[in-house]
């Protein structure tokens, strides 16, 4: 399950502006939306959170237990994070969001389409806990709202197709793979990132999988042409 940031993709500006606007309206200090890929099952999203965040979390591979989308996942109704306080694995995630000024007061509202197409939109609020249980009734019927709207937004849009067309490959297969179209044999780059040769052979691989392709040749020729490494 990998973890990919629509907003490098064109178009999503009226989305992070969206996101930017509900947060400045209702008082939310963060806020992000995210729907899950029918296809291969990655999570697609855009947030106002710190880039810093967001590849903190995303190299963790913190999407794969974060209890606020786990619980969200298999839910109908808002999930207030308060009640997900005593998890380990919200301990685990909101012990590090915490370094980044990130706060573990949030809400994740689940949004379920008609055709299986399942969103979320979760924001986060920095105040006491009696603050919050007095601050979350008063918004929790327009973030509803603002959810569906954004959800049928992003599902109508070109955005999702052009992610799902485009394989996301890691830094590290992408280091390798501009490697190897380098000349650089398995030994070499090995050598050169300091990482057995083994290791580069399960980067290889993964890389070959997500590009469709059969051989190793194949899988360069396809990354130069989608644009994700150069030729040398």
């Amino acid at each position: 399950m990998a973890l990919i940031d629509l907003t490098s993709f064109q178009g999503n500006e009226k989305y992070d502006e969206f996101l930017v606007s509900l947060g400045e309206t209702l008082g939310f200090s963060h806020a992000s939306y995210a729907t899950t890929s029918l296809v291969t099952g990655d999570i697609h999203g855009f947030t106002t959170y710190p880039d810093e965040w967001e590849i903190h979390y995303a190299t963790k591979g913190m999407q794969r237990f974060d209890p606020t989308l786990q619980a969200a996942a298999l839910s109908v109704a808002p999930v207030d994070w308060q009640r997900l306080r005593e998890h380990e694995k919200f301990k685990l995630v909101f012990s590090d969001a915490h370094d980044f000024g990130i706060s573990d007061r949030g809400l994740s509202i689940p949004i379920r389409g008609p055709y299986g197409d399942f969103g979320l939109l979760s924001v986060a609020h920095e105040c006491s806990a009696e603050e919050w249980k007095k601050f979350l009734p008063t918004v929790i019927g327009d973030l509803q709202m603002a959810a569906v709207h954004l959800h049928d937004n992003v599902l109508n849009s070109d955005i999702l197709p052009k992610a799902l067309a485009r394989p996301t490959l890691s830094n590290r297969e992408l280091e390798i793979m501009q490697w190897v179209a380098a000349g650089k044999s398995q030994q070499d780059i090995g050598d050169i990132l300091s990482i057995s040769h083994r290791t580069v052979e399960v980067h290889i691989r993964s890389g070959r999988e997500k590009l469709g392709a059969l051989t190793t040749a194949q899988a360069v020729g396809r990354a130069i042409s989608l644009g994700l490494i150069h030729p040398s």
